[in-house]
């Protein structure tokens, strides 16, 4: 094998911002080295998006054994074989790595199997093998954090759940944003009594106020214990084999089968040696990058988890292409914009948003901000004699009341999110939802039926 070897770009991480800039660069005509040392795709195709969306769709289904019945629909209880349904799920997962190795082969991608750090002077250096290029992209991803307190270890991060074959009888979550609460929601649904712990004042605090009210009161509607303004401080194993935890504030106690951590996640950089090329890292690891996603030092550049941006596989990918677009393919401006980011929360219900909360429009716009809300009972729910209740909000701001926020917390939302984000990302005024037919029954109707 070459000791040395020199290309176009050397890519750092194998997760969706690498290979989609890997792709992107190739295509361009780059010649590309990606290096990973671990499976394609990184968290969100093995621990994370794809495998976390198929245990959420599983809980759907079991969801809709109780929707049956409240028909009319003579259903027994669901049971999932977990056993089956993992191999499933590894099996799709399986697909994506063969889809992924066959498009690099395909477009003369050099794959790279290790750890890469830095050298002196600026090459990357996996093994005894050195990798030269004019441009370097990091894009190492990150991790889950856990808690750091007396028995921590004792607790789950959200890469464990996926080696799981049967949902814990009794669950404690501690965090309140993504992963804490899609995957309460999950094993709710699954059979799993669930405690949610969270140290702050309401959940998902980034989102609107009122969207996690709603989420909130939807939880608990389906018999998950929410539990605001409390810490735990410690956690411990009691003689039955069970799980206690102490808390601060108002907090829960004992008798749990899991807990999990859902506190955050740290980025990878350890091992990278950035020191040695003086790339700079703000006050919790992440890889500092400007607007363009340069680093501090030339020709190097990040995205995804491994800075401080979003922590969202579409934002990642979308930074990495509009990079290799810029680099390799002529665009000198292209740039991604941070301004306008869909997101969906896969909560049970969904939650989507876009754009500006009503605090953050009210901070920029003033007294022009008017905010339009619908809450209701979903109709598939109310047949059901189901208590959840949708809510849908848009926050307008100016003369013409153009849309700076659209946010929904209830069934569909992940699905009926997308087509209204590229109304909002064109530009839309609240003239154009009303001039818009609506199209009934259907929940997504209620946005074009605001008064």
């Amino acid at each position: 094998m070459d000791t040395d070897s020199t290309f176009d770009l050397v890519v750092l991480g194998a997760g969706s911002g690498g290979i989609a800039g890997a792709i992107r660069a190739a295509r361009h005509g780059a010649r590309v080295a990606l290096v990973e040392p671990g499976l394609l795709g990184g968290t969100c195709v093995n621990v994370g998006c794809v495998p976390k969306k198929a245990m959420w769709l599983a809980a759907e289904l079991a969801d809709g054994f109780e929707l049956a019945r409240g028909f009319g629909f003579d259903v027994g209880a669901p049971a999932l074989d977990w056993n089956r349904f993992v191999a499933v799920r590894s099996g799709y997962i399986d697909a994506i790595h063969k889809g992924y190795r066959e498009r690099m082969a395909s477009l003369g991608i050099t794959l790279v199997v290790g750890h890469g750090c830095f050298a002196d002077d600026g090459a990357i250096m996996v093994g005894e093998r050195r990798l030269a290029a004019p441009h370097v992209l990091i894009a190492t991803g990150a991790r889950p954090r856990r808690v750091h307190v007396s028995g921590g270890e004792l607790g789950m991060v959200s890469d464990d759940l996926f080696a799981l074959r049967a949902a814990p009888r009794r669950l404690l979550v501690v965090g309140s944003g993504y992963v804490a609460l899609e995957f309460a929601g999950v094993f709710a649904a699954l059979g799993s009594q669930v405690e949610v712990l969270a140290r702050g004042e309401r959940l998902v605090q980034r989102f609107d106020a009122d969207i996690s009210v709603a989420l909130e009161e939807n939880l608990r509607a389906a018999g998950v214990g929410v539990h605001l303004r409390s810490e735990v401080v410690e956690a411990r194993r009691d003689a039955d084999g069970t799980f206690s935890v102490t808390c601060t504030g108002e907090g829960v106690s004992g008798g749990f089968d899991a807990l999990l951590w859902a506190v955050g996640r740290q980025p990878n950089v350890e091992g990278l040696r950035l020191d040695r090329v003086g790339i700079g890292q703000d006050g919790d690891g992440h890889v500092q990058v400007d607007s363009l996603q340069d680093t501090t030092r030339d020709g190097v550049y990040a995205v995804g988890d491994v800075t401080a941006a979003p922590e969202l596989t579409p934002v990642a990918i979308a930074a990495a292409r509009r990079l290799m677009d810029r680099l390799f393919g002529g665009e000198v401006d292209a740039k991604l914009d941070y301004s306008l980011l869909p997101t969906v929360l896969f909560s049970h219900p969904p939650v989507g948003t876009i754009g500006l909360t009503e605090a953050e429009a009210r901070m920029f716009h003033g007294d022009s901000v008017r905010c339009y809300a619908a809450r209701f009972r979903p109709m598939r729910g109310a047949l059901a004699g189901r208590p959840q209740r949708t809510l849908m909000k848009l926050v307008c701001a100016g003369s013409d009341e153009r849309i700076v926020g659209l946010h929904v917390c209830g069934e569909a939302a992940d699905e009926m999110l997308q087509g209204f984000a590229v109304a909002v990302v064109m530009g839309a005024c609240k003239r154009d939802f009303d001039r818009t037919v609506a199209i009934h029954p259907t929940s997504a109707e209620e946005f074009v039926l605001l008064g």
